[in-house]
């Protein structure tokens, strides 16, 4: 049988509660046992402590339940309903603690008045103090607990909302310029090539449908997925787009947020390349650096216009993928977009994640099966 988790015996409360509640009242009946013993009390008198031990443990029980009903309520209806059920239950414990030890210890005693049966009960009503100080502190910890994985899993959620929303802008504006280049395709009578975009977009798409926008990729996965979106560009666009890949090998195997790059490559294309009858040329970097994965994505086009942002398409894919990264890695990433005078180039640097090796030879595999592998 397995035993549980502590993570799991924690979140049991009513187990937490009555082991916490037994090993409580069985430390109190060994130290008295030890403080008998210690004074030179009778034999007799572990019997006292016995009974004490077990009439605590029972009455106290009920406690819980009505600390139950005053949680949450105004403090002073907590501290006043705490004292009374403290020195209540304090008053049953003494009856049954002084006639053990009338039954035990000293079978002549003779007691003055009907109210010494209730002898000792302000200090047995300090230690129940002293019990539900222990009952409320726990409470009151793990109430903090839930409050902060409750805090931490909105937060995540959010997280998730957010990211979700950012890959998922992306689609309509990727598929809205495709679409356009189809149509010119068909408006020129080039038949073939539009029928092969066409084909070349649905793969496209199936990927992007298929890839959970949480979920990161390695850096060859993402060349793989830009090279089905080139596929329908270098249909458009033909020699005029002049595509080079600088990457290192141990660059292609570390992990990147899937479609990364695709919004960066999209606005080279359209200013760097459509924008000009000579068309242009996109580089693509990666490497490795210190505990970084260093990206770059470089063109030869007309570069970001001076002053503030204009809204344009090339703002948007930008400060989508800033925010992105500071979604996901928050100030542990850096994201630059530099004039080079001519062109544009975009710099990233985030965390060193890889795959484990198991799951980066499957996806190898897979790649070499669907696409002959990529070529750097």
């Amino acid at each position: 049988m397995k035993m549980p988790t502590l993570e799991q015996f924690r979140k049991n409360r009513s187990v937490l509660f009555w082991t916490l509640h037994a090993a409580g009242w069985t430390a109190y009946g060994i130290t008295q046992y030890v403080g008998a013993l210690f004074y030179e009390k009778p034999a007799s008198y572990a019997r006292v402590w016995l009974v004490a031990s077990l009439a605590g443990f029972v009455l106290s029980a009920p406690m819980r339940y009505i600390y139950r009903q005053l949680w949450g309520r105004a403090p002073r209806i907590i501290i006043v309903g705490v004292l009374l059920t403290c020195y209540v239950t304090a008053l049953a414990l003494r009856v049954v603690i002084n006639l053990s030890y009338i039954e035990f210890v000293a079978p002549d005693w003779q007691m003055q008045t009907r109210f010494e049966i209730f002898g000792g009960a302000l200090s047995t009503a300090y230690l129940l103090l002293c019990w539900s100080v222990l009952y409320f502190g726990i409470k009151f910890y793990e109430s903090k607990r839930q409050q902060e994985e409750a805090m931490l899993k909105a937060v995540a959620l959010a997280q998730e909302a957010q990211l979700k929303m950012l890959r998922y802008q992306l689609n309509p504006h990727f598929l809205f310029n495709t679409l356009n280049a189809i149509s010119t395709l068909i408006l020129d009578n080039q038949n073939r090539k539009a029928n092969h975009a066409v084909a070349r977009l649905s793969d496209f798409l199936r990927y992007t449908l298929d890839q959970d926008p949480m979920k990161k990729v390695t850096l060859r996965q993402e060349i793989e997925a830009l090279d089905l979106y080139l596929g329908t560009e270098r249909l458009r666009f033909g020699e005029r787009l002049k595509l080079e890949y600088a990457i290192e090998e141990p660059a292609l195997e570390a992990l990147v947020p899937s479609l990364l790059l695709q919004p960066l490559l999209e606005n080279s294309l359209k200013y760097a390349v459509s924008a000009r009858e000579q068309g242009g040329l996109v580089r693509i970097e990666g490497r490795t650096r210190e505990g970084l994965l260093e990206l770059s994505v470089i063109d030869d086009g007309p570069g970001l216009p001076d002053g503030p942002p204009t809204g344009d398409r090339r703002g948007v894919g930008l400060a989508n993928t800033r925010e992105r990264l500071k979604v996901l890695y928050g100030e542990n990433c850096r994201f630059a977009a530099l004039n080079t005078h001519p062109g544009l180039r975009v710099d990233m640097a985030l965390p060193l994640e890889t795959a484990p090796p198991e799951e980066r030879s499957l996806q190898r595999n897979l790649s070499a099966r669907r696409s002959g592998g990529v070529h750097v």
